[in-house]
């Protein structure tokens, strides 16, 4: 037998509800962070980092976040990529300094403030921090509205968002061009933003934000506030009678989203791109990305959001690697067939199996647990 639990007893409420409750999938999540913090850094190279495992690490925390709303919560949402906006830019702004204007002494007056720039790990809280505060103002017709009514709401605020950002000279410092550019950052003396920044550092910072918000999630999702999120997916009218109130369920979820996506955004510029203009990389497109990888990977589940990352980001590397350099077709007609295979799975999954990969992955567990019995 592949994959077995004899012998792990319990004998108490708290290791039964543990996240991996057999000591082989302890061991398995053990090994995965030892060779993600103690391998990968020391033989990473500019091309895995910026092709595979930098974006993968960014959209994993934004489909962590997306799911927590759409999945966990049953809050429809299309603003991703106007909400990973709000925390690129907002992250901007604390790395270069931010300008507040505050109430003087005479009437009418206002005495404008500098503040210093702040250092980059604080300042991508912060900016999710804001990115949770827009979220959230954004996510109030919850209480009134749902369902495709909902959809159009947050589908409207990515179209506000994307327009503000671009028409708000405040927001880029009053740049000609309208775009942002990240300044370097260093932590611990090592550079973590601008044209010195190395692969690995780039790969390190991602990976502890990504950890740390995962285990956040996990935590979340099985505590209190988790189980009022999916008392409210699943029949709200009911979670009312029951107790839960859905006014503070419903902008907790939105907030925790907003959060999420707000530190991906903030990552996305100003570690993986260093410099954006907001409608090319924050458009329409990114949100219904984050959307399909929570759909393929599994809604309900922080492993669905991981695996629905890695398959989007990995599919357009396989498909060039395969049939452009390897049966010279043109890149034009690899970018249709990407998006024919990503429409297929997302109706296949749709239909066949709502819960996507995440489900998949445990029918095998479970199939490995009793091989070779049948039953």
């Amino acid at each position: 037998m592949f994959y077995r639990e004899a012998g792990d007893f319990k004998t108490s409420y708290g290791d039964d509800s543990q996240t991996f409750p057999i000591k082989f999938d302890r061991w398995r999540y053990y090994a995965v962070l030892a060779v993600a913090f103690g391998v990968i850094p020391f033989i990473i190279n500019d091309y895995w980092a910026s092709s595979v495992l930098v974006p993968f690490l960014i959209y994993a925390i934004a489909a962590i976040g997306l799911n927590i709303l759409v999945g966990y919560c049953g809050q429809v949402s299309l603003g991703t990529g106007g909400f990973m906006a709000v925390g690129a830019y907002a992250c901007y702004k604390l790395m270069t300094g931010l300008d507040i204007y505050l109430p003087g002494e005479a009437e009418g007056e206002w005495v404008r403030y500098a503040l210093p720039p702040i250092n980059i790990f604080f300042s991508v809280i912060l900016a999710g921090l804001v990115t949770a505060l827009v979220t959230v103002l954004f996510g109030l017709p919850s209480l009134r509205i749902k369902g495709f009514y909902l959809a159009v709401a947050t589908l409207a605020a990515q179209f506000f968002l994307v327009w503000l950002f671009n028409k708000w000279p405040w927001a880029y410092n009053y740049s000609a061009s309208g775009q942002i550019n990240a300044p370097e950052r260093t932590v611990f003396g090592v550079p973590v933003t601008g044209p010195n920044t190395e692969a690995w550092a780039q790969y390190m910072i991602c990976l502890v934000f990504l950890v740390a918000l995962a285990w956040v999630a996990r935590n979340l999702t099985r505590g209190t506030v988790g189980r009022s999120w999916m008392a409210i997916r699943d029949m709200d009218i009911a979670a009312e009678i029951i107790g839960v109130n859905p006014l503070k369920a419903k902008l907790t979820a939105f907030a925790v989203s907003g959060f999420f996506v707000g530190v991906a955004g903030a990552l996305f510029f100003s570690v993986y791109l260093g410099a954006v203009e907001v409608t090319e990389a924050f458009g329409i497109q990114k949100s219904f990305l984050v959307l399909f990888m929570i759909i393929i990977g599994g809604l309900g589940s922080i492993f669905g959001s991981l695996a629905g990352a890695a398959f989007l980001v990995l599919l357009p590397v396989l498909l060039k690697n395969m049939l452009v350099d390897g049966f010279g077709w043109a890149t034009d007609l690899t970018a249709h067939l990407q998006l024919m295979i990503v429409g297929g799975l997302i109706i296949f999954f749709l239909i066949v199996e709502p819960h996507g990969l995440a489900q998949l992955w445990r029918v095998g567990k479970e199939k490995l647990r009793l091989w070779p019995f049948p039953h």
